[in-house]
């Protein structure tokens, strides 16, 4: 086991889960900084967004061409440069820049982190252990520095403002970075070397891959939904404003440690099995939202599509990484990752932006019919996936 992989890697996905929470960390004092309103702020997200979908796919091509070392590096350099400038910024101008430029590092950091986790992982595993564990064990790291991330905030910008929180997070990257540098990187390196020119050709045409993707591309806007409207439902059932924060706190802590269950859970063989009863669960439970009536009967929905949703991005990335590594080809494992995050992220752009429409002309809880639909086509390839996988 090599330690500053390992290391590396825990430092690494808790940056990663601590930036995909920074935004709504800051937002209310970055606001007032930069005197913007709330639709200049939702561009700044939305700026963050939509940086995924091409740098992702050009990260993972990157990766393999000239190595994940170089791509980590030049990953965590740049975020550094983002939250510095991020931190300075007196127009939003600069802002967006800086955002920008944060999600372009981003995108890259999780690439490479996500083809990282069975070797930094694994051996905390005995023998026979399915990829999807260390996934899990990896996202749960994840998930609890996007937990962390607005506790952290709030309390460094109550005792030394917003300027210095953006640097001792700096900060933080920069320590990452220099495991960057002792991680041996020759034993990562694919026993492969020969060359596929037609690589998004096999990728495109391979079942596996293109459903791993699709599916992909209906969960994650369905856990975006519902992480985005879950306080607005809850309040419209007659939960106050304070409850409703501390019970999405809830639906946070208690996705990041279903995580951490399905890890150390995980039997071996049962990736397949799990994954659709998961995605049958998150069926019925967005249609019970959109049916339900009773502020109890809601809220322990969403608490529920915490628990259920929680594993099942790690279970279906490993099948894509064990697929690709074990019947296509290793080098092509950073391209399929990128691959997948693309096309993931259109469904994150494109899924609430068509559900706010409904819910703007409708209602919230109407919306969650179409989410619903989501969820069911995510079932529907889950099951495809199992027989491809006989």
């Amino acid at each position: 086991m090599d330690t500053y992989l390992t290391t590396m890697q825990i430092l690494g996905l808790a940056i990663g889960g601590m930036c995909h929470s920074l935004l709504g960390s800051i937002k209310v004092p970055l606001a007032n900084k930069l005197n913007i309103k709330e639709d200049k702020v939702g561009a700044l997200v939305s700026a963050f967004g939509f940086t995924m979908i091409p740098m992702a796919f050009v990260a993972g091509i990157l990766a393999d061409e000239i190595g994940r070392d170089l791509v980590m590096g030049i990953a965590l350099g740049i975020m550094i440069c983002s939250v510095l400038v991020l931190a300075n910024a007196k127009t939003y101008i600069a802002a967006v820049i800086a955002v920008l430029l944060l999600g372009t590092g981003w995108s890259a950091l999780v690439n490479v982190l996500n083809a990282l986790q069975g070797p930094a992982f694994l051996p905390f595993f005995g023998k026979d252990t399915p990829l999807s564990s260390a996934m899990n064990l990896g996202d749960f790291v994840f998930g609890a520095g996007a937990f962390v991330m607005p506790i952290a905030t709030a309390f460094l910008l109550a005792k030394v403002g917003l300027k210095k929180t953006f640097s001792w997070f700096a900060v933080l990257m920069a320590i990452s970075l220099v495991f960057v540098f002792f991680v041996n990187w020759e034993l990562l390196k694919p026993d492969s070397t020969k060359v596929i020119d037609d690589w998004l050709r096999v990728l495109l045409t391979d079942s596996v891959v293109l459903i791993c993707c699709i599916a992909f591309f209906f969960h994650v806007p369905t856990e975006a939904c519902v992480a985005l409207w879950a306080t607005t439902l809850m309040k419209d059932r007659g939960v106050t404003d304070g409850k409703a924060s501390t019970l999405l706190s809830a639906f946070w802590l208690v996705f990041t440690v279903s995580r951490l269950v399905a890890a150390l859970l995980m039997p071996a063989g049962m990736d397949h099995t799990i994954l659709i009863v998961l995605a049958v669960t998150c069926t019925t439970a967005t249609l019970g939202l959109a049916l339900s009536r009773s502020q109890q009967i809601t809220v322990g929905w969403i608490i529920l599509l915490g628990a259920i949703m929680g594993p099942i991005f790690p279970i279906l990335i490993a099948q894509l990484l064990g697929h690709v590594g074990e019947n296509i080809d290793e080098q092509l494992i950073g391209r399929a990752i990128g691959l997948f995050f693309c096309i993931g992220g259109i469904g994150w752009a494109l899924m609430p932006l068509i559900a706010g429409k409904v819910a703007a002309k409708a209602s919230v809880q109407k919306a969650f019919f179409l989410i619903s639909v989501g969820a069911a086509c995510l079932t529907v390839l889950t099951i495809i996936l199992s027989k491809l996988a006989i």
